[in-house]
Formats: C-alpha cells, structure tokens, sequence
C-alpha cells in the first residue's frame, strides 16, 4: 500500500482554502523565480486589457483572453517540469533534456496560438 499524503485527508472549506494558499504560492514562485514567466504575465496584462478596446465580439475577446490564459498556464506546467527535473539530478541527461525541450515547444505551441487566435479574430 502506498503512503498518502498528510494533506490529502483535508475536505471541505479547509482544502479550497489550502488550495488557495498552495496556487498563490505557486504563482508569487513561479513570478520570482522564472523569467519567462514575467514576461508573458506582463504580455498578458497588456493585452486583456487591450483586448476590451477592441471592436470584437464578447466571443471573439473570450477567445483572446483564453488564448493568453493559456500560454500562462503551459508556462506554469513548463516551470514546474524544469524544476521537478532539476530537483532530480543537475546533471546533464538526454531524458532530462528532452523534457524540458518539450516543456518549452509546448509553450511556443501556446504563443503560436495567441497569434493565430488574434489574427483570426481581429482580420477573419
């Protein structure tokens, strides 16, 4: 039998709230901590903002936003692979390598969307 964790056995209000307090600390990590990050949050506050002073549909700006939400949240999984890798062994590693390499296409991948979503709908 596999040992649980010690906060696993919290329900309830108490979990949300843990839950809460665990992904505020992720988010406040992963904007100290990694550059890449920084930069698509502050890409991010441009453009959702930008996005209401466009003349697009309230469907058309959902799919920008969403589409920025998401290359936060790919950064995120990207950040936390680097690091579950790195806590492993800093030693080089071609499964290290290729990890972290798809990590970062997923990311481009996201970014690739942003500009295509945006194309679509502010000139489709």
């Amino acid at each position: 039998m596999f040992e649980e964790s010690p906060f696993k056995g919290k329900t309830g209000v108490q979990r949300i709230w843990n839950a809460m307090h665990y992904s505020l600390a992720g988010l406040r990590a992963a904007f100290t901590c990694e550059d890449a990050f920084r930069q698509e949050a502050r890409l991010a506050a441009l453009l959702i903002p930008a996005s209401f002073f466009l003349p697009v549909s309230g469907l058309g700006r959902a799919l920008m936003i969403a589409s920025i939400l998401l290359v936060l949240i790919v950064e995120l999984l990207n950040s936390a692979i680097e690091a579950a890798v790195d806590r492993i062994s800093l030693d080089r590693h071609h499964l290290s390598k290729r990890a972290k390499d798809i990590g970062s296409a997923a990311v481009l991948l996201a970014l690739i969307n942003v500009a295509f979503v945006w194309f679509c709908v502010l000139w489709g």
